[in-house]
């Protein structure tokens, strides 16, 4: 058996019973399973969407355990596993589809797995996984970009503070020549957009008219990690003709596609539980992914997003790490050390 933290119906984070703790079984790796012992675990936007929308009008029978960032200890491994073996430490975002992390332990497919940095905690590690595969996917897969590319083009990263913007503006900083654009809104995050290497950090509010007064009329590109509905007609206007741009938030309203239809402009989603969801045929691609962003990190090219720590595999402490989640006021990323 094993601890852990889940909910049986979508409640408010301030309702003792939004979270609650329980035993269940330990789970049995499957061919291409690890066994993981958790160490660590962050909680992202996904997370408190899942919680508010899972068991809204009836309550579960079994608790759900969500979460999908982790670090931790391979303890078994499944019969066809090849890249890692007993005792091994790993970081992983997981598969939405199955349990998650908010637990003692874990089965993750090796494909979406990595070696954990061995310079960084198991906190520091935590924080990096759904992110980085966000910012990179994003990136270098959605975006026709390649490393090292970029010269005299400009780049805007709507909502830069963020997890996802935190580690995306260090990769195009790091990784490519791109002039890069992040917005924010309050003193805090303009000086951590820029500590992570931003060039211009704008206001996100009257963002057209911001990025005007700084001098830019129109960009080659834009990642939005923020609102895509409030964004939107913005971000149609300041795209230049032929642009890209790449969103990671859904829309509550459908958007107007024509608005960007005669500048041929390409618009792009990512999800990055896409390729564990649809067992794609490059689901391998993100266990790469995590091999390379860990070297990154190893070579302090790259520095963990994490910003706060919570304690203990408690009902509590996820009750406390959602409520600052959905503030709308967390900066970088927020993990829990069991």
């Amino acid at each position: 058996m094993m601890k852990a933290v889940g909910y049986k119906k979508s409640l408010p984070v301030e309702d003792p019973n939004s979270f609650i703790e329980f035993e269940t079984e330990k789970p049995t790796p499957g061919e291409n399973d690890l066994l993981v012992k958790i160490e660590a675990v962050s909680v992202n936007p996904v997370d408190f969407k899942v919680r508010k929308n899972a068991a809204k009008d009836k309550e579960m029978e079994k608790p759900k355990i969500i979460g999908w960032d982790a670090s931790g200890t391979v303890e078994e491994v499944g019969e066809n596993v090849k890249n890692f073996k007993k005792g091994d430490e790993i970081f992983y975002a997981g598969a939405i589809g199955r349990q998650g992390c908010n637990a003692e332990y874990q089965l993750i497919d090796e494909r979406i797995a990595g070696h954990k940095p061995q310079n960084l905690s198991w906190e520091e590690a935590a924080a990096m996984p759904l992110t980085s595969l966000t910012a990179w996917e994003c990136i270098f897969e959605r975006l026709p970009i390649t490393e090292n590319s970029g010269n005299n083009k400009v780049i805007l990263v709507i909502g830069g503070a963020g997890g996802v913007g935190s580690i995306g503006i260090q990769l195009l900083k790091k990784l490519t020549q791109f002039k890069i654009i992040a917005t924010a809104s309050r003193d805090e995050t303009e000086a951590w957009c820029r500590e992570r290497g931003a060039d211009v950090v704008v206001n996100h509010k009257n963002l057209e008219q911001e990025m005007k007064s700084k001098g830019f009329e129109q960009v080659d590109y834009i990642l939005n990690f923020s609102n895509t509905d409030i964004h939107w007609d913005a971000m149609a206007a300041l795209i230049k003709p032929q642009g890209h741009i790449c969103s990671i938030v859904e829309t509550k309203d459908p958007v107007d596609l024509n608005k960007i239809k005669n500048k041929s402009v390409a618009f792009h989603w990512e999800l990055m539980f896409t390729r564990p969801m649809f067992e794609t045929d490059d689901m391998y691609k993100q266990h790469e992914i995590l091999e390379r962003i860990s070297s990154l990190l190893e070579e302090e090219v790259l520095e963990s997003t994490l910003n706060k720590t919570f304690h203990g595999l408690k009902s509590e402490t996820f009750r406390e790490a959602h409520r600052l989640q959905e503030s709308g006021k967390s900066i970088g990323k927020n993990v829990i050390k069991y």
